[in-house]
């Protein structure tokens, strides 16, 4: 088979919400066959990767309502209407954290649910940290624990299945890598 590619008929809007929409395509197969594909469009996110001084990992402790339980990641947001996913970054670095940065570099961008869902992450590192006296607050509904911990914790968080999400997986990955390949 040659092309791959699945052609869109129809599309039905399901839901439209703050964050997601949903909606069902009906779709031509490459075989001629037809098809639905149920996708959730999301406006993209960033994740930062912030590294003190003293080479500890900058995260966040916060209660995830999908899976009912509290979990540590690194610092993420929704890329508002607009926004480049460099100044997402260091404003959701500021408002997550109280940190600026002097370097911030991408490292990479990957999609989540590439089966069902459209969301990009796009993956910083944060250097050159400083904690910023009147930082930008968090949203109104967000809450979180700032914690700083050592590539080591981190791996024992990710054993603890504290740590259970890809975004901040593949960062504590990339840091491992970085380490392993100082050796």
């Amino acid at each position: 088979m040659k092309s791959l590619e699945e052609k869109t008929i129809k599309t039905e809007p399901i839901f439209s919400g703050r964050i997601i929409r949903v909606q069902v395509d009906e779709v031509q197969l490459p075989n001629g066959k037809t098809s639905t594909r149920e996708i959730v469009k999301h406006p993209g996110a960033v994740a930062i990767l912030p590294i003190t001084d003293d080479g500890k990992i900058v995260m966040v402790e916060q209660y995830r309502k999908p899976m009912d339980k509290v979990l540590v990641e690194v610092p993420a947001g929704k890329l508002e209407k607009g926004e480049e996913p460099a100044y997402t970054a260091e404003r959701e670095l500021e408002e997550e954290t109280g940190y600026e940065c002097q370097s911030l570099e991408w490292l990479i961008s990957f999609y989540t649910s590439p089966g069902f869902a459209d969301e990009i992450v796009h993956l910083y590192v944060a250097k050159g940290l400083t904690k910023k006296e009147n930082a930008a607050s968090l949203d109104e509904d967000e809450f979180v624990n700032v914690l700083e911990v050592t590539l080591e914790e981190a791996i024992e968080l990710v054993k603890e299945q504290r740590i259970y999400d890809a975004k901040t997986a593949y960062a504590i990955q990339y840091l491992q890598l970085q380490e392993a390949l100082k050796k």
